[in-house]
């Protein structure tokens, strides 16, 4: 599908990274890794052809359609969620207009033998045919589909987009790109906007994606669940493994042992070699050995050991000073944005050094919780803070909060108080804002160093109780790593807003779920929320298919009815079967051409038998959603 052959691209005058070469096939899911600042989304801007690079070839198939997902998008004011979401289908909503006019004129018109009706009737003809091949009249049921899937409520539908926050326009966009049907998927951090239910939904959506995919991503449970191929891009260059982002750390930790031991190996033959060539040196008669052992040794191709850059952060979140036992103490706590209710009779009491997670679907309130403890909105009921309790808090939105023009060092130093300004460049520098890296101005740093930057300034004020709202956001793996582990080793009181379930985990002892205005307690870590809440689940929807059973009961079906669901029945598993079957032979296709791309690529018809497969899986797929729906009427 696309083959990258040593692609260079530099910054003033300094490589991001040089001759890097990689191949993209079909079934491929690659999960792009590295430090922030590795040039992972400008690597992701050159395949989209939205960045230029300065040397080397990218060769893509004819007719190849890519998608990307980038992490700063723009709509055009006006449009609903559904609207903008269409935008997907441009040519079907281009067809949907003409045939409208079409059938307008065709009303109002009486010349029913004239030529100019008969070609009227032509192009409506012409017109419908192509909206029935682009799926006309499937799109807008997809659109939902993928919408709610995104955690999107049909009351949502209507409303326009720039009533909805940076996430939820963020959804949008991804709803758009997975109704396209591209052959490439381009994702840079698609989950940073995403609550922990749309996540696991949308982990099952790429699993079944037939096209390739190049994510950057930092969720670790994410990579593992959904790639199945890692490239890392560190200090200029790439390693490239067929592995999920687990696999890949436990091989490239085994390849550098191997290269670590061959090289202390090689080390001492060359030592021995040498001792052998200082000795013969002093012979006269063994002089040409000498010769012949320094020859050999100029031959020996030296072993290097891949460089790592493990240069991370350092962080530590001290106490300010002992709060009393009940930090807060909350009752009765209702929100409402205008019309909209998000809490309602809310409950709870959190003692000192508790650590506790907040999760739930996007909109249900745990930001707005978040901001009422530190005090920033106004909401009725009680939240009363207790005795010596001082917040150290980290918005979502941070980083809006930084002033782009400003330095990295200006805004250390704007924020910093007199008995701390001393130590404001040590602290950069823990945070890897070292030397030239400090005199940056704030709207050239990448996303993870903006939440960097923002964590350091936090440190510059005492506090006993750390409430973060979303963290992790564009932080590097070996970033939330550290910052996990300073989590860890804190002392305080910890409330955490997060969608991340490897990060969350071992973390918290409280997982409190906002829910439908209101808050439920599971007293456990994240892992023992996700399996109670899909045991939950599990229960509500055993309770409604038991329901549907009884209204089933009243009406028992005839004979030829169950005879009718039979054939029904055994048509859908044919082709279930069928599907499968026809699946599997993509994937050897897509192992065979992994393997051996040059070969197998020369193959005849090779690349048509591939097509002719895909597109026979689709067939089946439409022919099943038909008989499932004649399925669930007969039922």
């Amino acid at each position: 599908m696309l083959n990258a052959h040593n692609i260079t691209v530099s910054f003033s005058g300094e490589d991001l990274f040089a001759g890097i070469s990689f191949k993209l096939v079909s079934g491929d899911r690659i999960g792009l890794v590295g430090k922030n600042g590795a040039g992972k989304s400008t690597l992701l801007k050159i395949i989209a052809k939205e960045q230029e690079y300065d040397k080397g070839t990218i060769a893509l198939e004819k007719e190849l359609k890519i998608g990307f997902l980038k992490q700063d998008i723009e709509f055009e004011k006006g449009r609903t969620v559904l609207e903008e979401s269409y935008q997907a289908f441009g040519e079907i909503v281009i067809i949907e207009k003409k045939l409208e006019q079409i059938n307008t004129e065709l009303a109002e018109r009486t010349d029913y033998e004239s030529e100019y009706y008969n070609n009227l009737m032509n192009d409506l003809d012409e017109n419908q045919h192509r909206y029935e091949l682009l799926g006309g009249y499937n799109y807008q049921g997809n659109t939902e589909k993928i919408l709610k899937g995104l955690g999107f409520s049909e009351e949502d539908f209507n409303s326009l987009t720039e009533t909805f926050s940076g996430g939820w326009r963020m959804r949008i966009e991804l709803a758009k790109l997975l109704l396209q049907e591209n052959d490439i998927l381009l994702l840079d951090e698609p989950t940073n906007h995403l609550d922990i239910e749309s996540i696991i939904w949308f982990e099952n959506f790429l699993k079944g994606f037939n096209g390739a995919i190049m994510m950057v991503s930092h969720d670790r449970m994410f990579l593992d669940n959904v790639t199945n191929r890692t490239i890392e891009i560190s200090l200029g260059q790439i390693y490239d493994f067929k592995k999920a982002y687990s696999g890949y750390l436990v091989l490239r930790a085994e390849i550098k042992e191997k290269q670590l031991q061959s090289q202390k190996n090689q080390d001492k033959e060359i030592e021995r070699t040498q001792k052998l060539i200082n000795k013969f040196r002093a012979s006269a008669t063994k002089a040409s050995m000498a010769q012949s052992l320094m020859k050999k040794l100029d031959k020996i191709e030296r072993i290097e050991v891949d460089v790592d850059d493990n240069a991370v952060m350092k962080v530590r979140f001290p106490i300010s000073k002992n709060p009393g036992k009940v930090v807060f103490e909350i009752e009765g706590l209702g929100k409402n944005y205008e019309d909209k209710k998000v809490l309602q009779n809310v409950h709870l009491r959190i003692e000192r050094n508790s650590k506790l997670a907040f999760v739930g679907q996007n909109g249900q309130g745990k930001t707005t919780l978040a901001k009422i403890m530190v005090g920033e909105i106004e909401h009725s009921g009680i939240c009363k803070k207790g005795h010596n309790v001082e917040i150290g808090y980290f918005a979502q939105n941070q980083v809006d909060y930084l002033d782009g023009e400003k330095t990295v060092l200006q805004t250390m130093e704007d924020a910093a108080t007199d008995t701390n300004r001393l130590k404001v460049r040590d602290m950069l520098g823990s945070f890897l804002f070292s030397g030239d890296a400090s005199d940056k101005k704030v709207k050239v740093l990448s996303g993870g160093e903006r939440n960097r930057l923002a964590i350091c300034k936090m440190l510059l004020m005492p506090f006993n109780v750390l409430i973060m709202d979303e963290p992790t956001n564009h932080l590097d793996i070996a970033s939330k790593n550290v910052l996990k582990q300073a989590l860890h080793d804190y002392e305080g009181t910890l409330i955490l807003v997060s969608h991340d379930r490897d990060f969350l985990q071992g973390l918290t002892e409280l997982v409190y779920e906002f829910k439908d205005h209101k808050i439920k307690e599971y007293l456990g870590d994240i892992d023992y929320y996700l399996d109670t809440h899909n045991l939950e689940n599990m229960r509500e929807a055993e309770k409604k298919l038991n329901a549907k059973k009884k209204v089933a009961k009243v009406e028992k079906p005839n004979k030829e009815k169950r005879e009718l669901l039979k054939k029904v029945q055994k048509k859908i598993n044919n082709i279930e079967s069928k599907i499968s079957k026809t699946e599997k032979e993509i994937i050897n296709l897509d192992a065979e051409l992994a393997e051996n791309y040059d070969e197998v690529s020369k193959r005849a018809n090779f690349f048509e038998n591939y097509q002719a497969k895909k597109d026979a899986v689709k067939v089946l797929e439409n022919d099943w959603e038909k008989l499932h729906l004649e399925l669930e009427s007969l039922e």
